[in-house]
């Protein structure tokens, strides 16, 4: 009777506990309030811990960042997870003004996460781009960034804004089978080194449906990448949509398979480019790349291959790029150039460019410069079409400035 009694005794204790182990083991919504978290104070440790939960979760699970302003230092959100998880930000997380850490949102080995949201991530980068001097220098203070995504795969981006990052809006490295869909990216375009999207060491990248403003390259796809698409993407102002700079640390590797269709790119500095430096730290090929259906706005540069590319003279122009470009095509580019030399393809002296293709040129220009036209140098492209300014037209200056 005394055993019996006891289990009559203990059963509620233990109803209680295979209660909470279900609840904890089983998904749903992790409201990041339900943590601590309150409008307008921290909120890192209440959203670390509503991670820590949902992630343990065995079913697909949700942590909720419901409306309302939040501030956040830095936070370091790692998987794996034992099912899919879903970020979903309706409000405002403000990063601090004093530029330190890596970034406001990190993420990290993480499979089947969706970021979800009507919500914004504030970098107050202000405080941030007065430090700046990375646009100065090859060696230069690192600032923090608003979303670090870190080897996620199979997962989705959709519909959240970045505003004022103090560094790259979104930064991604080691991911594969990402797509971005519907993000907004907000700076003023004298921020420095704002790039809207970084892509770095990753596979299977889809940037679709995306309004892109800020003060450096809308999306910039660097080395150790393949299979990357962009398409129905706006940018303006930023420095236009770019793969590369290639070639400048020894670690790099090769960058295959880029398409960039039916984007607009408005009063941006530069519009499609490949670009490369010269004296490279490695020899690598760049290929299958591939740019169709864009219309430029008043755009600086709206056509340029640049093996030449050294800002603010960091490197030594005299030595040519080891980085191999081939089967690269711009085909229906059309709309209207700031500057007289509308299409500009620079190569590589020692590696000059092969399988260039250029079709269905239109572009306009109705400055004061003289009349447009485009330069080449180490390249002889395959042209068809309509080709406003004449292709290749005349040799490109050795050693001109390049452009940001």
């Amino acid at each position: 009777m005394g055993l019996i009694s006891n289990f009559v005794t203990l059963l509620p204790v233990l109803l209680l506990l295979v209660s909470n182990s279900k609840a904890q083991s089983s998904g749903g919504v992790f409201d990041i309030t339900k943590y601590g978290a309150k409008p307008n104070a921290d909120v890192t440790a209440a959203l670390a811990s509503a991670w820590k939960e949902a992630c343990a979760s065995t079913t697909p699970s949700k942590v909720l960042i419901p409306k309302g302003s939040y501030g956040l230092s830095q936070s370091n959100l790692k998987g794996p997870c034992k099912s899919a998880i879903e970020l979903q930000i309706e409000g405002t997380l403000q990063a601090p003004a004093d530029p330190k850490g890596d970034g406001l949102l990190l993420l990290e080995y993480v499979d089947q996460l969706t970021v979800s949201g009507t919500g914004v991530l504030d970098g107050q980068g202000k405080a941030g781009w007065e430090k700046n001097d990375c646009h100065l220098k090859k060696e230069c203070t690192k600032l923090p960034m608003n979303l670090k995504l870190n080897f996620v795969t199979n997962s989705i981006v959709k519909d959240i804004t970045s505003l004022d990052s103090k560094n790259y809006h979104i930064n991604l490295l080691g991911c594969k089978n990402l797509t971005f869909d519907h993000v907004t990216i907000t700076a003023p375009g004298n921020s420095p080194n704002t790039d809207g999207i970084h892509v770095s060491s990753s596979e299977q990248i889809n940037i679709l449906n995306t309004n892109i403003a800020t003060g450096d390259d809308c999306i910039s796809v660097g080395d150790t990448n393949k299979q990357v698409v962009i398409s129905d993407v706006t940018c303006g102002p930023g420095h236009g949509i770019s793969i590369g700079s290639l070639g400048k640390y020894s670690k790099e590797k090769e960058v295959v398979g880029v398409t960039v269709k039916k984007c607009k790119l408005t009063d941006t500095t530069n519009g499609v480019r490949i670009k490369t430096w010269p004296d490279s730290a490695v020899a690598f090929p760049a290929s299958d790349m591939h740019f169709e259906d864009i219309e430029m706005v008043n755009v600086s540069n709206p056509v340029i291959i640049d093996q030449e590319y050294c800002p603010w003279n960091q490197c030594n122009r005299k030595v040519p790029s080891k980085i191999k470009i081939s089967n690269v095509s711009f085909k229906n580019i059309r709309g209207t150039s700031a500057t007289p030399v509308a299409v500009k393809i620079v190569c590589s002296q020692s590696n000059p460019c092969e399988g260039v293709e250029v079709a269905d040129i239109d572009l306009t220009y109705s400055g004061s410069e003289g009349p447009i036209k485009s330069q080449c140098a180490n390249v002889k492209p395959v042209i068809s079409g309509k080709q406003n300014p004449p292709i290749c037209g005349e040799p490109a200056p050795a050693g001109g400035p390049s452009s940001d």
